[in-house]
């Protein structure tokens, strides 16, 4: 079989070979395909998963297990309608601490990490220790979670909010194009 045929013949079939299922320690074009693949569709069975990245299944899974185990897939999760259960309030706060120092901040993160209506907490530039996302369910519940907990945190200083109008983008995925198969 010539070179170009026996090249055309190993990307019709997918792959098999022990050279093709090695793992080092940077991510290769398979590694990328499956996250890729995933972040479209995390219910993929793995049978499924092989067919769409051209790989056959245990190496498939054997590639999806070693993201996992070295946290490059952290988890799966349903992505739920925030409207459809009725929270309907969705807030950008960004929260000033009094100190802003390890010490004094660590109880703060702390009690932040406990609020299941805190969806996503940042450190951030400028102005302003933290910037949280916060679900409620309309601005009545908003300003009680505001004036009852947020307030009340350890060392909090300030609280300015801005409220989402409307979703351009939610959801998506982290970009991939940036990796080069190692």
């Amino acid at each position: 079989m010539s070179k170009t045929n026996a090249s055309l013949a190993s990307r019709a079939r997918p792959q098999t070979a022990d050279a093709e299922d090695a793992q080092g320690e940077s991510l290769d074009r398979w590694h990328i395909a499956i996250l890729a693949e995933l972040q479209k569709d995390a219910r993929l069975s793995n049978a499924e998963l092989a067919s769409r990245i051209g790989l056959s299944a245990a190496p498939t899974w054997r590639r999806v297990r070693w993201l996992e185990e070295q946290g490059f897939i952290t988890g799966y999760r349903a992505e739920i309608d925030r409207r459809k259960i009725g929270l309907g309030v969705l807030a950008f706060v960004r929260l000033d601490a009094d100190r802003n120092t390890g010490a004094s901040t660590k109880p703060l993160e702390d009690a932040i990490r406990g609020l299941p209506e805190v969806i996503s907490c940042h450190y951030i530039s400028g102005a302003g220790t933290f910037e949280l996302q916060v679900l409620a369910t309309d601005l009545d519940a908003f300003s009680r979670f505001t004036i009852d907990t947020l307030l009340n945190l350890p060392n909090v200083k300030d609280v300015h909010t801005s409220f989402s109008l409307g979703e351009v983008k939610a959801g998506g995925g982290v970009p991939l194009s940036h990796l080069q198969p190692g």
